[in-house]
């Protein structure tokens, strides 16, 4: 015998069906409607159930029944997962078959409290150079990566995705309105690189449900979670956030809430708050695993104070700031050391390239501001001179392909070579040749 109360479809608005008939739901909680298609309870009216609805729209029409059970939203998720897509259901899309699931969690849960974590002690290796030496990142941590479009975000994701071959790290790339052909790429590269092994895809891309958008990092957190009660760490990358940010917004109007700053609903603030706080360390008695989660956020013309960018700089343990004006010039990475930041990165991070963070990151910084005024054409004492040559060799050492992470003693060796001095007066190209030889 199955319990269940039942209502009536009284309209349906994109992806918002209003029911009557639930007395007894609660937010978050699971439906189905007549035709199939599932859902998720999202507000009240005085009279109506909003219900997001999950799935194609189409099939639901205006006087359809929907069962509601007294369950919250849960989501399949075990090891088989790995090296496949799912959605936001965490149903396989594929075409691999079916997935035998370990375990069912829910999608919408409350962070672990605060006597069940413990401070990150463990360094996330990401393979880029001049983010482990100057923005370090610690496994348990929330790090976001901020900068306009096309300024190489999600390569920075997906080579520290690459670079955790081999050492134990469970990673999955969450992947929010963006278009299928990325995703496909993204796909792509991984499993020639052999990363699906450890790998899961979480997708809603574009052409997915607005309630598929909506729910996918949260589906991608439970899926997370699963491997982080297990004791093991994991890496969840999510391309990107204002994506997110404009589905719940569209979504948000849809279910009739007053509009905010920049039309953005009141409550996006918590509902991203309440998505990273499930990342983090857990303590040795809960298993010891982590998560860290790396959000890409897009800004218009490098403003960073911008609503979404300003919210998530305030949730999270640092940022790490592509500047466009930085990549036009040909530096990639295009990372802005002067404005990227990790709080909790420095306390773990390894001492050989601890000790040499310091002094080159004052020399680099110092190489930027002599360069704007070379491009003024002031003149410039011997003393100046060197600083420049001194930034070139540090600046050629810090350029790096996309998708060839670097081990970290690798790096270690090219900064020691660069304290003692040995690469000034170099030429690039025999810098180059260096990087090669080490």
């Amino acid at each position: 015998m199955e319990i269940k109360e039942a209502g009536q479809v009284k309209a349906v608005c994109k992806n918002i069906a209003r029911v009557a008939g639930f007395h007894s739901c609660l937010n978050g909680q699971v439906v189905s409607f007549e035709s199939g298609v599932p859902g998720m309870i999202m507000g009240f009216t005085k009279t109506d159930t909003l219900t997001l609805i999950l799935g194609n729209e189409a099939k639901v029409r205006l006087g359809d029944a929907c069962f509601s059970r007294a369950e919250t939203f849960k989501v399949p998720v075990g090891e088989k997962f790995l090296g496949r897509v799912v959605n936001a259901l965490g149903e396989p899309c594929d075409d691999k078959g079916k997935i035998e699931p370990a375990d069912y969690f829910p999608v919408m849960c409350e962070a672990p409290e605060t006597m069940d974590r413990e401070p990150a002690d463990s360094f996330l290796e990401t393979g880029t150079t001049i983010i482990d030496a100057f923005v370090p990142i610690a496994k348990g941590q929330r790090q976001m990566i901020v900068g306009d479009r096309m300024t190489g975000k999600t390569t920075i994701a997906v080579d520290a995705i690459l670079n955790q071959k081999g050492k134990n790290v469970i990673c999955i790339y969450c992947c929010i309105g963006k278009s299928m052909s990325s995703l496909i790429k993204v796909a792509g590269l991984l499993k020639a690189r052999g990363a699906l092994d450890y790998t899961l895809i979480a997708a809603a891309p574009a052409a997915s449900p607005a309630g598929e958008q909506y729910l996918i990092p949260f589906t991608a957190t439970a899926l997370a979670e699963y491997f982080m009660q297990k004791g093991q760490d994991c890496l969840v990358v999510f391309d990107d956030m204002t994506k997110h940010a404009w589905c719940y917004r569209q979504l948000s109007l849809l279910l009739g809430r007053p509009p905010g700053r920049e039309a953005y609903p009141g409550d996006i603030f918590y509902l991203h708050t309440q998505l990273l706080e499930r990342a983090g360390k857990l303590h040795r008695e809960h298993g010891g695993g982590s998560i860290t989660s790396l959000l890409i956020v897009d800004t218009l013309h490098g403003d960073v104070t911008g609503f979404i960018p300003s919210n998530f700089i305030s949730m999270t343990d640092g940022q790490i700031y592509l500047n466009a004006d930085i990549f036009k010039g040909g530096f990639k990475p295009a990372v802005d050391i002067a404005q990227s930041v990790s709080i909790i990165g420095s306390l773990v991070q390894p001492q050989e390239l601890k000790e040499k963070k310091s002094p080159l990151r004052l020399e680099y910084m110092r190489y930027r501001d002599l360069q704007r005024l070379t491009k003024l054409k002031v003149g410039l004492s011997a003393e100046a001179e060197s600083r420049i040559k001194r930034g070139e060799a540090i600046t050629a050492l810090l350029r790096q392909d996309k998708n060839t992470p670097i081990s970290l003693k690798r790096q270690a060796a090219f900064l020691s070579a660069l304290m003692k001095g040995n690469l000034d007066g170099l030429s690039e190209m025999q810098i180059e040749e260096y990087k090669k030889s080490v």
